[in-house]
């Protein structure tokens, strides 16, 4: 009986531990609700014994939209995934890249909506065009913020508001730079936006109409590095007036 319980116990300390080896994934809530994750995390965990859980505020994240790298495409939306300085993470993303992850990508076939391809061409902004900044922040400012009225991307495609245009169509306009830039003094912007040291306060006789959006200026720089690093909209030939 003592030589049962030894080995049963060395058997239990050389097996690894899926605790110690557990990394979250954020992923949006399409792709989550899709099924791929059920699919391919599984996959993975049996091939490396690192296991990858579905975590809204996992380590890894999955986003539809630069920064990151591009990992898979459903639809329009090529969806890039952000990793730190970990080495199970870049295992993660490397397995993603491999032939045999692109192969469980493609092989999972969603009950609603379009399959999910690991094939795809990324077409990047022109290098002049990136601002220097946090583009992760400033991703997550503008869905705070920003995705109360506009699209900002596959995260809120849902939520925006018609008589808006979304950030993707904005960053497609020539003049997409100066328009962020500038936007709190955009109509209608200037009657509840505040920019930290550049905007005067709010008259108290004339309060904002809607819940005040408040920025410091490295926010708002941050905003303007997300902003220059998303992919822009295909807005066809300019208009022809006959």
């Amino acid at each position: 009986m003592r030589f049962v319980l030894l080995c049963l116990s060395l058997t239990l300390f050389a097996s690894p531990s899926w605790s110690q080896e557990e990394i979250g994934l954020a992923a949006p809530d399409d792709v989550a609700r899709s099924g791929l994750l059920k699919h391919i995390l599984p996959r993975f965990s049996l091939k490396t014994g690192i296991r990858v859980v579905a975590d809204d505020a996992g380590a890894m994240v999955l986003a539809g939209g630069p920064p990151g790298q591009p990992v898979f495409q459903r639809g329009g939306d090529i969806y890039h995934l952000r990793i730190q300085d970990d080495p199970r993470q870049a295992r993660f993303q490397d397995w993603l890249l491999s032939d045999v992850g692109k192969r469980t990508v493609e092989s999972f076939a969603p009950a609603e909506g379009d399959p999910f391809s690991a094939s795809f061409e990324t077409v990047a902004a022109p290098e002049s065009d990136a601002i220097e900044g946090d583009a992760v922040l400033g991703e997550k400012l503008s869905l705070t913020h920003c995705g109360r009225c506009h699209v900002i991307g596959p995260q809120n495609r849902m939520n925006g508001l018609g008589s808006t245009p979304s950030f993707a169509v904005l960053r497609a306009m020539p003049d997409w730079s100066n328009r962020f830039q500038a936007f709190f003094a955009l109509n209608p912007h200037p009657s509840f936006t505040q920019i930290e040291g550049i905007t005067a306060p709010f008259d108290p006789e004339r309060p904002p109409p809607i819940h005040p959006l408040r920025l410091t200026q490295d926010e708002l720089e941050a905003i303007l590095a997300y902003v220059s690093v998303i992919r822009a909209a295909d807005l066809g030939a300019p208009l022809k007036l006959q």
